[in-house]
């Protein structure tokens, strides 16, 4: 149907964001479903694998998940009911900790990892290395472009 300027609107699918969408939803899901499997949400695998680079202040850790405190917080208190990560009080100020990962959470990261590449595998491992490599910068760029800096988490 045309619209008012005699035009027939774009097709959805001739949109890159639809596409984008489609497969971005099915890689995540998928994601997801995995590591739910392990009992972790996506939330808590993102803070976990930021923990394996080093201990963190709870703000450290606000500002890497691009969350809200309150929402950084039910995230650590989730992984800390797990055992996966550990309270560390600063001896230079009582009201500071650090979070850092428990062997457990140790242990666990890399078999998260894992899966996250076998999905990534799934999704993109049809593709050339070079194809995987320019689709990965033209994702980068859009996101420079836009300042797009939250690390996704649901």
């Amino acid at each position: 149907m045309a619209n008012r300027q005699g035009r027939k609107p774009s097709e959805l699918d001739a949109h890159l964001g639809f596409w984008m969408r489609m497969v971005s939803n099915q890689v995540s899901a998928d994601f997801a479903r995995a590591i739910e499997a392990r009992g972790v949400s996506v939330s808590e695998w993102v803070a976990l694998r930021r923990l394996l680079d080093a201990p963190a202040a709870h703000r450290d850790l606000v500002a890497a998940l691009g969350m809200t405190k309150g929402a950084a917080s039910k995230v650590a208190r989730s992984l800390e009911e797990k055992k996966l990560i550990a309270r560390i009080p600063d001896p230079a100020d009582g009201r500071a900790e650090t979070l850092r990962l428990t062997p457990a959470g140790e242990k666990l990261v890399p078999q998260l990892a894992a899966l996250a590449d076998a999905n990534d595998k799934r999704f993109f491992g049809h593709l050339q290395a070079s194809e995987r490599v320019a689709l990965c910068a033209a994702l980068v760029s859009i996101a420079r472009r836009h300042g797009m800096r939250a690390t996704p988490v649901d």
